[in-house]
């Protein structure tokens, strides 16, 4: 508008005139001659999608909060469930400990009479037999059953070594005399079988000798 102004006055043969031009008139300037340009603003549609965006994007997180829920529920079930039957499975374990000893007098009794040639008490050995018969039957049904241990390798698992016996007809570290029966309910240890364990056996004075003039 300036340049404008000074083109005309010169055409005239007049001295231009120096305008002085405010801050607010160039401001005012610079805004006519530069595109203006508009704010956008967001469609009624657009604003819909953003907030339909925003709900499916919470409905995700929500779906997931509710499997990782429903996931924890079902292990929790489950586990409690396995507990359950473990309880029930072994609970009469306290019962049997309790029991285990009445066997073990029956057993000796009926040991105590093997081989005895006295015929007068047959009887009564030939009731005890019969009654820890039909106890043994009893134990069985409700699997529990004794450990076999004599012969074995010994397992500090399943026995507790009471004494060592010195041999060398078995390998070192075998059970070779049972002295109480382990049990196990079904396959948990309910008591474990107190055992004579074998260890080599120290070679004689005179064997020394030999071997040594040898």
């Amino acid at each position: 508008m300036t340049k404008k102004r000074q083109k005309d006055t010169e055409a005239k043969g007049e001295e231009p005139e120096v305008e002085t031009v405010s801050p607010a008139e160039e401001i005012v300037d610079e805004i006519c001659e530069e595109e203006v340009v508009e704010e956008v603003v967001k469609s009624p549609e657009e604003l819909m999608e953003e907030k339909v965006k925003a709900a499916e994007d919470k409905a995700s997180e929500n779906y997931d909060r509710l499997l990782r829920a429903t996931a924890e529920f079902d292990n929790y079930k489950k586990r409690s469930a396995r507990e359950f039957q473990e309880s029930k499975k072994y609970a009469n374990a306290a019962f049997i400990k309790q029991l285990l000893p009445v066997i073990d007098n029956l057993e000796r009794a009926v040991e105590s009479t093997e081989g005895a040639g006295d015929d007068s008490g047959q009887g009564v050995i030939e009731g005890v037999k019969m009654t820890l018969s039909e106890i043994v039957k009893v134990l069985d049904k409700f699997n529990i059953k004794p450990l076999e241990s004599e012969g074995k390798p010994f397992d500090p698992n399943f026995h507790q070594a009471v004494i060592q016996e010195e041999t060398n007809e078995v390998p070192e570290n075998t059970v070779v005399k049972e002295m109480l029966k382990g049990y196990l309910l079904h396959d948990r240890l309910i008591r474990p079988a107190m055992v004579a364990v074998s260890k080599a056996a120290a070679e004689s004075t005179g064997e020394n000798e030999k071997a040594e003039a040898e």
